[in-house]
């Protein structure tokens, strides 16, 4: 087992972890009430890490026995968590409150920031090979 194979997962826990400081920081300077939420904060981390672990892993793997799907892999796995974030998020989008806007709001945020931190890892295991 090479570990430089598995640089991009060292990667993501490492931004994950940042980002889940700095989002509590946030959520903290601006006295926002997370008890409320239908999801927390450690859930959703803990989701959408786990749910970008298994991305990694399915690419790792396109990557060893084919480097050429690997493009192709990142958009269904990225299809497939689409989905399946949806339906985690049915419950917010069907309660309409203060809270519900500002927990609807940070779900999109962390599938944005989780996203952008998958697209910009597998542009660099895709320009490994050049």
């Amino acid at each position: 087992m090479n570990l430089k194979n598995y640089k991009p997962l060292l990667n993501l826990l490492l931004l994950a972890g940042l980002a889940y400081i700095l989002h509590k920081v946030v959520f903290y300077a601006f006295d926002i009430n997370d008890k409320a939420f239908h999801y927390s904060i450690e859930t959703l981390y803990l989701l959408f890490l786990g749910l970008s672990i298994l991305v990694f892993i399915v690419l790792l793997k396109v990557k060893e026995r084919s480097f050429d799907n690997i493009g192709m892999s990142f958009l269904l796995s990225t299809s497939v968590k689409m989905i399946f974030c949806y339906l985690i998020l049915r419950p917010l989008l069907q309660v309409s409150n203060q809270n519900s806007t500002i927990e609807r709001k940070n779900f999109f945020a962390m599938f944005i920031l989780f996203l952008a931190i998958e697209t910009v890892l597998t542009i660099r295991i895709l320009n490994e090979k050049q």
